[in-house]
């Protein structure tokens, strides 16, 4: 089955890496899209599933207060991870956190080879290494790829992430390099 020109090769990428008109007001780096990344992937033959935006999902374009992009950021991310955390996003988020995990065991159980995760470091939302608490940019992940990361566990999965910042361009690109190096050996 699906024996045919696919790759079989799929990597998960943070919804604004390929929309930057969804991040919050003040903070996008490109116009549209992290090129640079999305350039690497589609070199290397790699499908893309891109997760919903939960802040769009759970706050909207202007995430509920149309002053924020003048707050300084990790202010403002944590603003937004306060408001993530109420228990009515937590349960949206929960939900499309299961989905994603559900595509990924669907995609596995034909085969298909899931290469990680990508997210976006200091993100309230999506961080993978680092997220926004309390004003600062602090080691953990963000509400959102905490309950991926949850989903995952509950079916059993592993997955590496990895968390970009598109302001370190060399180092995101690198970064993928190396996710893309290790995958290629297993």
């Amino acid at each position: 089955m699906f024996d045919d020109n696919r790759s079989k090769s799929i990597i998960v990428v943070a919804h604004c890496l390929l929309n930057q008109n969804s991040i919050s007001d003040g903070t996008a780096d490109f116009p549209g899209q992290f090129r640079e990344l999305i350039d690497l992937i589609l070199a290397n033959g790699i499908g893309l599933i891109q997760l919903p935006c939960p802040e769009v999902t759970c706050l909207g374009l202007d995430r509920k207060d149309k002053l924020g992009g003048t707050r300084p950021l990790l202010e403002e991310n944590s603003r937004i991870r306060n408001l993530l955390s109420e228990p009515a996003c937590v349960e949206l988020l929960r939900s499309k956190a299961e989905e994603v995990a559900s595509h990924i065991q669907e995609y596995e159980s034909y085969g298909f080879k899931i290469w990680g995760v990508i997210g976006v470091n200091r993100s309230p939302s999506c961080g993978v290494e680092t997220t926004s608490r309390d004003g600062h940019e602090v080691e953990g992940q963000g509400v959102f790829f905490e309950l991926i990361a949850e989903a995952l566990r509950g079916r059993g999965q592993t997955m590496k992430m990895i968390g970009v910042k598109t302001s370190k361009r060399e180092e995101a690109v690198q970064k993928l390099r190396q996710l893309i190096e290790e995958s290629s050996k297993t």
